[in-house]
């Protein structure tokens, strides 16, 4: 069963209820004539998030857009099971994720290289999604999106395919990953840095393009809406420099893949915890594994030698 709540007189936060979670995976709602999403959940989330749109007072089959922020299955796994259950659906992308909505199986096949046999109960198989449906969103495209214009941005770090969405007008941006993970009622922020494409310079590039925008309010996916904005962007960066900083003095000291991620799951699970409570990092945990963190870290700094 979803949970929805109003962030906005357009705008409902669905949760996907993702392996049972709360407040894990976020898919946006904008109302208007006619209604679209931002993000779409994983495939395996499908049914909450129409149950989502129908709780929020809204028939799933007056959607008309998706946007997705990039094309990692928690994100857009889901697109094309909504995109064959509403034949009316357009999916928009960046236009390097593009052409893996219409052929998923690459993208399939590097995500079960990082799930192995859970991929399935996880995050499930993306169907693909009819070509003449998908559409390539340049950076600085304006996409009308229920009531909303939203400005597409590349936002680049965490993904290559990945872009934020802003609206002008309110000062909401839409983040995916770029802003990191900060869940509702903490002021901890966690870099999720999976392989392959977390890139340090590009992510900090994004960061400072992002504070430029000046947003009034952060709509993360992992979660919800954040109105610390400054000090949210600035921890992230400084977690993107702690990250590597850890894995390089534990590459430099013989350690293997496995050593390093029990190394930083403890001091990771100690930080969060003495900082929300006990217990607290669990959720992270579902969210982004720290074994996916540490072999996007490792892979960085192999491929940069930095």
């Amino acid at each position: 069963m979803s949970r929805v709540a109003s962030i906005g007189p357009d705008l409902v936060l669905i949760d996907t209820g993702y392996t049972h979670t709360p407040e894990a995976i976020a898919v946006y709602l904008l109302r208007g004539d006619p209604p679209a999403l931002v993000e779409t959940g994983p495939a395996t989330t499908v049914d909450a998030v129409l149950a989502g749109v129908r709780d929020a007072g809204v028939d799933p089959q007056d959607l008309r857009a998706a946007a997705v922020t990039h094309i990692h299955l928690d994100h857009a796994g889901g697109a094309g099971a909504l995109a064959e259950r509403l034949p009316n659906l357009q999916i928009y992308v960046h236009p390097i994720g593009a052409p893996h909505l219409v052929d998923p199986a690459r993208l399939t096949a590097s995500a079960r290289r990082l799930y192995g046999a859970d991929l399935d109960r996880l995050l499930g198989e993306p169907l693909p999604i009819p070509g003449g449906r998908v559409h390539a969103v340049a950076d600085g495209e304006i996409l009308q999106m229920g009531a909303r214009r939203l400005r597409a941005f590349d936002t680049p770090g965490h993904a290559r395919h990945h872009h934020a969405f802003f609206d002008e007008q309110s000062g909401d941006l839409f983040t995916g990953d770029a802003a990191g993970v900060a869940l509702p009622n903490s002021r901890y922020v966690r870099a999720p840095t999976p392989p392959p494409d977390f890139d340090v310079a590009a992510w900090k590039s994004s960061l400072t393009r992002m504070r430029g925008l000046r947003p009034s309010r952060l709509l993360l996916t992992h979660f919800g809406p954040q109105t610390w904005v400054p000090e949210l962007l600035d921890q992230l960066s400084g977690r993107i420099d702690q990250l590597v900083e850890q894995v390089r003095a534990a590459i430099g000291n013989g350690l293997s893949p496995e050593a390093i991620t029990a190394r930083i799951k403890q001091d990771v699970r100690a930080e969060i915890d003495a900082a929300d409570g006990a217990g607290s990092s669990a959720r992270y945990e579902v969210i982004m594994p720290i074994y996916q963190s540490v072999l996007g870290a490792i892979r960085y700094i192999e491929k940069t030698g930095s």
